[in-house]
């Protein structure tokens, strides 16, 4: 189920989106003319950016696991469970050989952010427990 208020996903028209526990609302939008293409995500007066090409990667690791995967939702310099989203996203195995994120010191999170951007995209289905969520790839 999608947790969108409004937007386009894009500068000036962002996603309204909620964490996965539905506890906080952010913005998302996406900026392919920034350097890298990127993800921004507004919380509050915070911002983070991730690589953009973080959702298709994810969506297709996700593919391929082929089952739920826990998210790990953890800040950057903070251990994160093996077998999680999170821990991938970190990860040298993955596509980019490490973070994502593209803002040092705000780096981490990117389970709590992306994967309701995944949702709203249709990529992935999210659950919206009060802990321990989980993801899976559609």
């Amino acid at each position: 189920m999608n947790r969108v208020t409004y937007g386009l996903g894009i500068i000036g028209d962002p996603w309204i989106l909620k964490t996965p526990p539905l506890g906080s609302e952010f913005e998302a939008w996406r900026d392919e003319a920034a350097e890298p293409p990127a993800v921004f995500v507004q919380v509050g007066k915070t911002r983070l950016s991730y690589q953009l090409r973080a959702i298709e990667d994810a969506h297709a690791m996700l593919l391929a696991h082929g089952d739920w995967m826990p998210l790990g939702n953890a800040d950057e310099g903070k251990p994160t469970k093996e077998g999680t989203l999170e821990h991938w996203a970190r990860s040298q195995e993955n596509p980019v050989g490490g973070y994502y994120g593209l803002r040092k010191g705000y780096r981490g999170r990117f389970a709590n952010y992306i994967s309701p951007v995944l949702e709203v995209l249709g990529l992935a289905e999210l659950e919206h427990n009060p802990r321990k969520n989980r993801i899976r790839g559609l």
